[in-house]
């Protein structure tokens, strides 16, 4: 056995804390799906106190889905989130497909989004002399530089960042919140629509379900930091479950100070909701400022998504599913080669999504990777139960209650979530499991016999 295979594993730097942990989950839920949901949701609900309730519910459905992540999570507090309570749970092979599943979608969700903050640079009037992926691969670039300067810096980074996304947001609830109600032209509208009751159709409503629980994606970014905040066993408790909370009454705000404005009959279709709402009070300036959010609130999220994804591969390498060379961690905390890995990646599905349709290619992006999150946070809740009932002994600083049965219920929601996306889209759904599942065994099996082969060498 070599002198490198003798070596205690690398660890990450423990130097982050509760208000990282809650710039995570606020920071990585809040984004521009926030603006655009409500639309859709008015379309399939009429009545203003059942969207708000509806909005409640989905946060409480957040809500339930954390309590086996977090119990599973404060047990195994490792880098890695998902892939860690999963290896735990079932073995290697089973962490490995999830690990696969978390690094694919954040890698995916980092080439969209990226080419979204473009296509709102060029909203802003600037630079629109460059393709939108253009300016998101320099997004990519200056994010990962930002992070390969050290964990203390791309932390804090973060927690400012989402701390003035909130706080724009709550600027933005007072605003619509203190203008009158809506004007006489709006009024007209919204008397003419024939009311069709509280609900307009059941399609309609799982239509809206489906997309008030994703505009929550991103509650359990806390989890792939344990290594790193400070009494893990606690914190990352205390930020996911606070974080959800705070994300749920600035959501339902949201809605009130939009429908405020205006009512769910002229909300109802809109492809950015609550930018109308915002331009009926604020006129053409609106469009400055909602844009000028939307660009800020994507930035934090590829930043925290290029942050968490780059914890994934490293847990997986020092564990031994993925190359070795990923362990490699800076002084300053930062796991760089995984780092570069995250990058290169992103930067890839970028430009091949250019070059296969420059207008609207990154789009299919979105319908592939949109069931890989579902799966990882699937196979949490199943990986919950399995370890109660194997290790009842291993320390659990926090307990779900009605165990199994929350369990049971948060793993019926999100196996729910992915049918009805596959079923919305069957062709996108298929190319999503061939890219989940059988490509990974592969890599696995792979991966394994590499690592076997060089500690043996």
């Amino acid at each position: 056995m070599s002198d490198v295979s003798r070596k205690s594993p690398p660890q990450l730097l423990r130097v982050l804390g509760l208000v990282f942990g809650l710039a995570v989950v606020v920071g990585g839920v809040i984004g521009s799906g926030i603006m655009r949901a409500p639309g859709e949701v008015s379309k399939a609900i009429t009545e203003p106190w059942a969207i708000l309730l509806a909005w409640a519910l989905g946060g409480m459905a957040a809500m339930l889905a954390a309590m086996p992540l977090v119990e599973a999570g404060a047990s195994v507090p490792l880098a890695g989130g998902t892939y860690s309570i999963s290896a735990r749970a079932f073995g290697p092979g089973t962490g490995f497909l999830n690990g696969w599943l978390t690094f694919l979608q954040y890698v995916a969700s980092n080439a969209f989004i990226s080419v979204v903050f473009g296509e709102y640079v060029h909203r802003l009037g600037f630079l629109t002399q460059l393709h939108a992926g253009v300016l998101g691969c320099g997004l990519i670039l200056a994010l990962t530089l930002l992070n390969a300067a050290g964990t203390r810096i791309s932390g804090t980074s973060q927690s400012v960042g989402s701390a003035i996304k909130g706080g724009a947001f709550v600027v933005l609830v007072a605003i619509l919140f203190i203008a009158p109600h809506p004007p006489p032209a709006v009024r007209v509208v919204a008397e003419t629509a024939k009311a069709v009751g509280p609900i307009t159709s059941i399609g309609a409503l799982v239509t809206a379900i489906s997309v008030i629980y994703s505009t929550y994606a991103g509650w359990d970014g806390a989890i792939y930091f344990s290594e790193e905040v400070d009494n893990p066993q606690r914190n990352v408790a205390r930020a996911t479950f606070w974080g959800i909370g705070l994300v749920t009454v600035l959501y339902v705000l949201v809605n009130a100070a939009a429908l405020n404005v205006l009512p769910p009959s002229v909300l109802a279709g809109s492809t950015f909701a609550v930018g109308d709402a915002a331009g009926v009070v604020m006129g053409p300036a609106a469009n400055i400022f909602v844009t000028a959010m939307g660009l800020f609130s994507l930035v934090a999220i590829v930043n925290l998504q290029i942050m968490a994804a780059s914890r994934v591969p490293f847990a997986m390498a020092r564990d031994g599913v993925a190359p070795r060379f990923l362990i490699q961690v800076a002084k300053s905390g930062t796991p760089l080669t995984s780092l570069g890995l995250v990058s290169a990646l992103s930067l890839t599905m970028v430009i091949v999504s250019m070059i296969l349709a420059p207008d609207t290619g990154y789009k299919w992006i979105v319908r592939i990777y949109a069931p890989w999150s579902i799966g990882a946070i699937l196979m949490v809740c199943v990986s919950a139960i399995r370890l109660r009932l194997a290790e009842p002994d291993l320390p659990r600083p926090y307990r779900m209650p009605l165990f199994p049965w929350i369990a049971i219920l948060a793993t019926l929601v999100q196996a729910t979530l992915i049918a009805t996306l596959v079923l919305d889209d069957p062709v996108a759904g298929a190319w999503s499991g061939l890219i989940a599942v059988p490509l990974p065994v592969g890599l696995y099996l792979l991966f394994r016999g590499l690592w076997r082969r060089a500690a043996d060498a």
